[in-house]
């Protein structure tokens, strides 16, 4: 099998950079270390945004000095010299010292700047071959017709596989929708099919933008102002401001950069005003030209309120404006949005299986914690559901729904303020779509899971006209507990109790919140109106902890603080039906602090009990108990304590005895073993609801909301407790 994979192209800009974070994520989950290399790097290693990218994202071990052969001075000079085979024999020698014990390795080309372009193709064909890498070669159909295309191709791949190349796919980055069928049809045609598979992607325009972070390098300006995440926007496009604010405001087009003389103060407020109103196109960013400054009164008002990025430079307008039309978009370390757009766009147009079968990656024996969060998101993509979010505010909300529906992870529906929601939004640099209807109290826009888009939508509870069924819906439920209208309309407008009742509606499929909110806020309204599974009869849950060797399920740490026999059945049959669910092979350890016979106790025969009706209730499920921590873990320990047990030393689904002991050990393994604990995760409701911490992270939402999707695709066909309509009048206070 391929132990390596080199991406060469023929021409500047094809894209491969982003080819190779594509086959970069691919294979940290099918191989153990995985190691990047560049042969040529314009000046240094440590200025490569390549390798940056690279070892920022993946935490690799290897220094920038051993991921690179060459710089492009050296290589010159020694093609100058008449050493080519001495070239390629030293970049030869420093990839087999960084590939000496890794599993596979990734090689990103040389990029066409600054060496002979007549050369370079040919000296990317005999390194990869003295490399010893499979070959995927990488092309461009932007501003081409199909025929130029294939024959760009076919007169690059005959010139890889003429000099021995092994050649493993081809990619054509950048293709026009309309071309896509026909330039498939054309390589097939020209029997470029029978030699290497070919990977279509389209252009993404995102990708071509640069962030405002990028222009300030590029014209060498400093920053005035603005929230560090700002920065990292993409300018849609440049608008110099030269005439009166009004005439300008009406220009204005959403992501644009300004550029304008420093003494323009109307320009430089408007800017702030329409980056915090909902209504008006909100600019990238600011760049003050002139070495010109606003008055301090502008700066104070300004700086602190809008979050604007604000740029100053000493050069006249016109120069600031040429040189920002320069400036090259890049996806780099610190462009974590472009990111997200670009893996999104090669997991959407790639065959990741196809791909992966032919790099013969070895088969999967445990779910490395990459991998599983990789399968969430595609387990969440394969039928997207809406989600809804109540706390449409958090900045981390806002950053997460910008990263699930760049990897199209799930449509959202954000409940709050809409003029607050997008202030917020503009705080931290995320651009939401325009969804004028929703913002002025419309229903929900149709779902649609075939579009390659997600959706996000703005709904404000107060104001939408689904407010008065849910409040009547909410009313006949819950009249018989003593709720009256009053107390409903006054409940249905908090954004968790109206996020629950679109669930259980179906006008979304599940809801994640927590970050603003109490457990008990976010969780009980689902114990109201969307109940337990026919069945069950507690909700409980799951911590899922991502640790280097695998990914445990542990289970209850948050909710049922003492469970009885008959709880702690029900907490372990759902948490292995919940491991199975996100493809964890359930082995369940019944936890206490006697193995096996040898200890006595209430807390151990309550554990005991458990374990026997388990047994008897999932025969078909590998159980054993009570069971000590280590005894569940650790196969030595096992095997002196508990010889034989099919579960003892493997287990995967680690059941504590109550919640003192589950919520302590969760966060002990978390904290000492630099774990991620993704949780909790609410197990028996029949809609999925899951509930954040306080202190999440923008990856935890992600990694919550992914997981509520691929609940809500299992949980589809279990039917809700109808609305009771007979003798509602004389339904009894109880």
């Amino acid at each position: 099998m391929p132990d390596s994979l080199y991406l060469a192209t023929n021409e500047n800009a094809t894209g491969k950079r982003m080819i190779a974070l594509g086959v970069m994520e691919l294979a940290m989950r099918r191989f153990g270390r995985v190691v990047f290399f560049r042969p040529v790097v314009r000046d240094s290693a440590d200025d490569d945004q390549s390798i940056r990218l690279m070892r920022s994202r993946y935490q690799l071990a290897a220094s920038p000095q051993q991921m690179f052969g060459v710089t492009r001075k050296e290589a010159r000079q020694m093609l100058a010299e008449d050493r080519y085979e001495g070239l390629i024999q030293r970049i030869q020698q420093k990839f087999k010292n960084l590939q000496e014990s890794a599993e596979f390795a990734v090689v990103e080309g040389t990029s066409f700047q600054g060496l002979a372009t007549e050369i370079e193709f040919e000296l990317n064909a005999d390194i990869a071959v003295n490399l010893g890498c499979a070959i995927m070669s990488v092309y461009s159909a932007a501003s081409q017709s199909v025929e130029e295309s294939v024959q760009s191709i076919r007169i690059g791949n005959d010139s890889l596989t003429d000099h021995g190349g092994q050649l493993l796919a081809t990619v054509v980055n950048q293709v026009p929708p309309e071309q896509r069928d026909a330039l498939r049809a054309g390589y097939a045609a020209a029997g470029l099919a029978n030699t290497a598979p070919i990977y279509t992607l389209p252009e993404e325009p995102l990708l071509r933008q640069p962030t405002v972070r990028e222009i300030q390098v590029g014209l060498g300006a400093s920053v005035l102002g603005g929230d560090e995440s700002t920065f990292d926007r993409e300018v849609a496009r440049l608008k110099v401001a030269a005439m009166l604010l009004p005439d300008f405001l009406e220009r204005m087009k959403a992501g644009s950069l300004v550029i304008t003389p420093g003494d323009r103060s109307d320009i430089i407020i408007g800017c702030a005003l329409a980056s915090l109103h909902s209504g008006s196109p909100s600019p990238a960013g600011l760049v003050l030209t002139g070495g010109l400054l606003p008055p301090l009164a502008v700066r104070r008002m300004v700086n602190p309120t809008s979050g604007l990025p604000i740029l100053t430079t000493n050069v006249d307008t016109f120069t600031a404006a040429t040189m920002a039309s320069n400036v090259r978009a890049e996806i780099g370390e610190h462009s974590p949005r472009k990111i997200e757009s670009a893996l999104g766009l090669f997991e959407r147009s790639i065959d990741m299986e196809d791909l992966a079968h032919r790099l013969e990656a070895p088969g999967i024996q445990r779910i490395t914690p990459m991998l599983f969060e990789h399968s969430l998101i595609q387990r969440a993509r394969e039928n997207r559901v809406r989600i809804v979010l109540p706390e449409g505010q958090d900045p981390r909300i806002l950053q997460a729904v910008d990263v699930l529906r760049r990897r199209g992870v799930a449509d959202i529906v954000l409940l709050g303020d809409p003029a607050k929601i997008r202030s917020a939004a503009s705080q931290v640099g995320v651009t939401l779509p325009e969804l004028d209807a929703l913002e002025a109290g419309g229903k929900p826009v149709a779902h649609d899971p075939d579009s390659e888009t997600p959706t996000v939508e703005i709904i404000h509870p107060p104001s939408s006209p689904l407010l008065d069924s849910f409040v009547e819906e909410y009313y006949l439920l819950r009249r018989h507990k003593g709720l009256t209208r009053d107390v409903a309309r006054d409940r249905m407008q908090e954004v968790s109790y109206f996020g629950t009742m679109m669930v259980r509606r179906g006008l979304a499929a599940g809801m994640v919140s927590g970050a603003m909110h109490t457990t008990a806020a976010t969780i009980r309204p689902a114990f109201e109106f969307i109940k337990t599974r026919p069945g069950i009869g507690c909700v409980s849950s799951v911590f899922l902890m991502c640790l280097k060797n695998g990914v445990l399920v542990y289970g209850d740490c948050a909710v049922v603080p003492n469970p009885t026999a008959e709880q702690l059945v029900e907490i372990a049959s759902c948490s292995a039906d919940t491991a199975t669910q996100f493809g964890i092979e359930p082995r369940v350890a019944m936890l206490s602090y006697s193995t096996g016979e040898s200890g006595q106790g209430e807390d151990v025969e309550r554990v005991r009990s458990a374990t026997a009706m388990l047994k008897t209730a999932r025969p078909e499920l590998l159980v054993e108990g009570p069971l000590q921590y280590d005894a569940a873990i650790d196969p030595s320990v096992a095997a002196a304590k508990l010889p034989g047990s099919k579960v003892a030393g493997r287990a995967t689904v680690f059941i504590f005895p109550d919640l003192n002991t589950g919520n302590n050990t969760y966060k002990a393994v978390q904290r000492s073993a630099n774990a991620l604990a993704i949780g909790p995760v609410l197990q028996g409701l029949r809609r999925p609801v899951n509930d954040l911490s306080r202190g999440c992270t923008v990856a935890d939402i992600v990694n919550t909301v992914a997981i509520t999707a691929v609940q809500a695709q299992a949980s589809e066909s279990i039917a809700l407790d109808p609305v009771p309509t007979d003798n509602i009048d004389e339904a009894p206070v109880s």
